[in-house]
């Protein structure tokens, strides 16, 4: 990723030098060199910048076309300043600053800002907000598939069908597209889930942690198998594996499931697939993902981990990564000749911040930047759309006046010590379990820890067992047909009554109902 941001760094000075049809030398004999120009001191380079972005706005052609495909990339918990100092944890890993770098989708033509509230809450988890941006609803704070209208816990209220929205999923699988879901958290975690579920309660993942007494709801995994969108669903890449076995039943790594109703979910998945004449398959690990063969299953369930899949700086051999799992769904799903609609979950980012694990968090979002470019490399960006946004943001905050090249997971420059004379982290939180109580009436020596522990609970103000979430605007980045339509400020539902105008699916205005 970094040697592509230079290479095109590259390509642009190269363009600058041909478009007049002139070297630099012959154009103004008094010009640095082509070398001269990276140094951030010498006035032109920060000139050439400038002109060259405002150069490719102005020669950015408006896509009007059909988006024959959507990717929906979703960084859990990718805050603002989680892209800001992700781009200066992976410049120093190659030996450069970072703050001038930008992530792959940073250098899409088009960004907006999503408001993320719930209709009850303030602050949004992810499963009022994964309802907003996959179905265009807002809802209350965990739930998913339903209108305001439902409480969280509400299980009448789920099974009123008054009550349920669809969305994305729900309109491609009716277009006659392909569907997918990519994530690497559970498949049944309530982002995923909000593409093809309605719960009262994002917690209801299995039937084990439904509510032992009152109705009965359905829950999420079931859902998954066998509801009208879920069970259409071509292609499932995550963890969770746990939600789809019996209490009974051991899966491939010696793990008990969690099921209490004794199904064994993926066998009636294969069953119901079957059934409807395709060939489907069930994959297991990183092996088996590589090896598999599009042509003869174009319908696949992975399921890579008991519960979560591990973080990336902690993944085995037989892990995928987000990226390898988003290149095998692509192959899978571009099969269809009327398109696909794939949502990909970089879910790890947001558990690395509950846990006030910075350094998980940095590496994560990389993760994700990564498989972004991995897509990237595949489609068709005339007829490909790529949004790439989050949920919600974190507590996490960026601050001091550290110079530039300095270790963002360290610690801020010594010369802006607090008024107590100790330092502080560059990256901290309002919150979580990173609090670190005083010693002696003196707040907490940072220079006794070990902050390159990959496992660190950077420092938080107030101590509280699971980290936040934040209630700011996240960014929205956007490449491809219509892809201008996600400027400016607007509610984190519209997102995907903009995804179908430009893919004309849907039951709303769309570019071919006009």
């Amino acid at each position: 990723m970094l040697n592509l941001n230079i290479a095109r760094t590259l390509l642009f000075l190269g363009c600058v030098v041909c478009s007049n049809g002139r070297s630099l030398q012959a154009n103004n004999k008094n010009l640095l060199s082509t070398r001269s120009l990276f140094d951030e001191k010498n006035k032109e380079h920060w000139k050439i910048q400038a002109q060259w972005t405002l150069r490719t706005k102005l020669e950015t052609p408006l896509n009007k076309k059909v988006a024959k495909n959507v990717i929906l990339f979703l960084g859990d918990g990718m805050s603002i300043p989680t892209l800001a100092a992700t781009r200066v944890y992976i410049g120093r890993k190659f030996g450069h600053t970072g703050e001038e770098l930008k992530l792959s989708f940073e250098s899409f033509p088009y960004t907006g800002l999503a408001k993320t509230y719930c209709v009850d809450h303030n602050v949004a988890d992810s499963a009022c907000s994964g309802t907003a941006y996959l179905s265009g609803i807002k809802g209350n704070s965990g739930t998913l598939g339903l209108s305001g209208a439902v409480k969280r816990g509400d299980c009448k209220g789920q099974k009123d069908d008054a009550n349920t929205v669809t969305g994305l999923m729900d309109w491609a699988q009716k277009a006659g597209k392909s569907t997918g879901i990519v994530t690497t958290t559970r498949v049944t975690h309530a982002s995923p889930a909000a593409a093809y579920a309605h719960s009262a309660d994002r917690k209801w993942e299995a039937d084990a942690d439904l509510p032992r007494q009152g109705l009965r709801c359905e829950d999420i995994a079931s859902q998954l198998v066998g509801g009208r969108v879920g069970s259409s669903i071509d292609v499932i890449f995550g963890g969770g594996r746990k939600n789809f076995y019996s209490r009974n039943d051991k899966d491939s790594s010696g793990n008990f499931g969690y099921r209490n109703d004794g199904r064994n979910l993926i066998r009636e998945w294969l069953l119901n697939k079957q059934s409807h004449g395709v060939a489907p398959t069930y994959i297991e690990n990183k092996r088996e993902l590589l090896n598999l063969d599009k042509r003869k299953h174009k319908t696949v369930l992975g399921l890579f981990a008991s519960d979560h899949m591990p973080y990336n700086l902690e993944a085995g051999i037989s892990d995928p990564s987000l990226s390898e799992m988003t290149q095998k769904a692509i192959e899978i799903l571009s099969q269809n000749q009327n398109g696909y609609m794939l949502f990909v979950e970089g879910g790890r980012i947001d558990t690395a911040h509950h846990e006030t694990k910075a350094r998980k968090a940095l590496d994560e979002t990389a993760e994700l930047a990564k498989a972004v470019e991995a897509a990237l490399r595949m489609v068709d960006p005339e007829n490909t759309l790529i949004v790439v946004t989050s949920d919600h943001s974190h507590t996490m905050s960026y601050s001091g006046y550290s110079k530039r090249g300095s270790d963002i997971l360290g610690l801020a420059n010594a010369k802006y010590n607090a008024s107590d004379n100790l330092p502080y982290s560059t990256l901290s939180y309002a919150n979580g379990p990173g609090y670190k109580p005083p010693t002696d009436f003196r707040r907490h020596n940072l220079m006794l820890d070990n902050m390159n522990s990959l496992n660190y609970t950077f420092p938080s103000m107030v101590p509280i067992p699971r980290e936040t979430h934040g209630g700011e605007d996240v960014a929205v980045f956007a490449k491809g047909p219509w892809a201008h339509l996600f400027t400016g400020n607007y509610e984190q539902s519209f997102i995907p009554h903009a995804i179908a105008y430009a893919a004309c699916i849907g039951p709303g205005l769309t570019k071919c109902n006009l």
